[in-house]
């Protein structure tokens, strides 16, 4: 079982909800969210450094104190407000056509720490103490992690019945095309079945934001044991999730670049992946990869499928079954030399909302001397590896559309 709450949300009027709501902290590079901020766009809180010329370092204490500063103005100026009571919200995402209804709501971190919340990735002790910084200089969960649960035909029907009962609170499209919605759930019964029904789901997934969900435990364990008198349903114990059902969400590619090719020419690389893939040159066409062990590979100016032989992988493994394991060990280690891709400098990695066109751009450019795009991950690989206490290798899931940060914001100050 999971244990969740509702909570006093603190969110933007109707009237700014489109300019308050940003792009999530790391998602964007500082110059980025500096050219993309407007006079109340969160960002001015999540990445302060923006309002410094020159744009600060990141990780200065005058930073986190400008976060601090900024949130406290947003509330003065009323472009933040807090609701008088507590709430879920149904958030819904649309793109390309499709929709994905989430619940906001509050986690308790004793799951995390219990692994009832369950993880697939690694986390990086600087990038969790970073955000253990903003969470505990604001005392808030200024953006959500986003989670995913089992499917639940009662949940279904509870976030239908509001979705079609009243018009949302918030409707904007994004720049991106991307559409936001919110709900705030105001029937005081079907905030509390939805509690309820939640005591009965055996575990949540950690879909995007491994760090904050890391951070945000981290700090509610710090709370707990500075208070003797910890009961264990304070305020600091919960912290504030999108939680959407498994079948609707959607991950896309996640794809590599390469800077050499360890020595080799393009030609007696090609040769090279003979023996574990069967290669067909398919030219100037862009290539996706059309199922699972197909690969494509754009390398001096042309495109590439590249199909994993038998025996290259293990599909009764949920680790060896995945197509970043196989280019991870057939390519990038055992002919690029590329040994770890957390730390290494020859490899990057691009998302696949930015187009296979990104990856020709980024080897003609002569930057990079070959990329490969994977066919995406399924929802069922990722619940299996986090069910199985394993963790994917690096740079595997890419999530779309992304929260907006912003919409929502939970609070643990004193009294709140």
């Amino acid at each position: 079982m999971v244990r969740i709450k509702p909570f006093r949300g603190i969110r933007p009027p109707k009237e700014h909800a489109a300019e308050v709501a940003s792009r999530p902290y790391d998602v964007l590079n500082s110059a980025e969210a500096k050219a993309e901020a407007s006079e109340r766009s969160l960002l001015h809180i999540i990445k302060p450094e923006i309002d410094f010329d020159p744009i600060a370092d990141e990780h200065a204490e005058e930073v986190y104190d400008r976060a601090v500063e900024n949130f406290r103005l947003w509330r003065e100026r009323g472009w933040l407000q807090q609701d008088e009571e507590e709430h879920y919200y149904v958030y819904a995402q649309t793109m390309d056509g499709r929709t994905q209804y989430g619940l906001a709501m509050c986690c308790h971190f004793e799951d995390y720490r219990s692994g009832a919340i369950k993880k697939h990735e690694l986390t990086r002790p600087d990038k969790e103490e970073d955000r253990m910084k903003h969470v505990r200089c604001q005392r808030a969960n200024i953006e959500p992690v986003f989670f995913a649960y089992p499917d639940n035909a009662e949940i279904d029907a509870l976030v239908e019945g509001v979705v079609k009962g009243a018009a949302p609170d918030y409707d904007f499209t994004a720049e991106d095309g991307f559409g936001h919605r919110l709900w705030v759930i105001r029937d005081r019964k079907v905030n509390d079945r939805i509690t309820e029904i939640f005591k009965d789901i055996p575990a949540l997934y950690v879909a995007d934001g491994h760090h904050r969900t890391a951070a945000a435990a981290r700090v509610g364990e710090e709370c707990m044991l500075r208070n003797p008198n910890h009961r264990g349903d304070e305020e600091y114990c919960f912290f504030l999730a999108v939680t959407f059902p498994a079948s609707q969400l959607r991950i896309i590619d996640y794809n590599r670049v390469v800077r050499d090719l360890n020595g080799m020419t393009p030609a007696e690389f090609v040769e090279a992946l003979r023996t574990d893939f069967e290669v067909e040159k398919i030219g100037g066409e862009v290539y996706r990869p059309a199922r699972l062990h197909n690969f494509a590979m754009y390398l001096d100016g042309a495109w590439y499928s590249l199909t994993a032989r038998e025996g290259t992988y293990d599909d009764d493994d949920p680790i060896g079954v995945l197509d970043v394991t196989v280019l991870s060990n057939r390519v990038l280690d055992k002919l690029l030399d590329i040994k770890d891709l957390r730390t290494s400098k020859r490899i990057d990695f691009v998302g696949g909302i930015r187009g296979l066109g990104e990856l020709r751009r980024r080897v003609d450019s002569g930057e990079m001397k070959v990329a490969f795009a994977l066919y995406p991950v399924s929802m069922k690989q990722l619940i299996d590896i986090a069910d199985t206490g394993n963790i994917m290798p690096p740079k595997t899931t890419w999530f779309e559309p992304k929260l907006r940060s912003g919409v929502v914001i939970h609070s643990f100050e004193e009294g709140k």
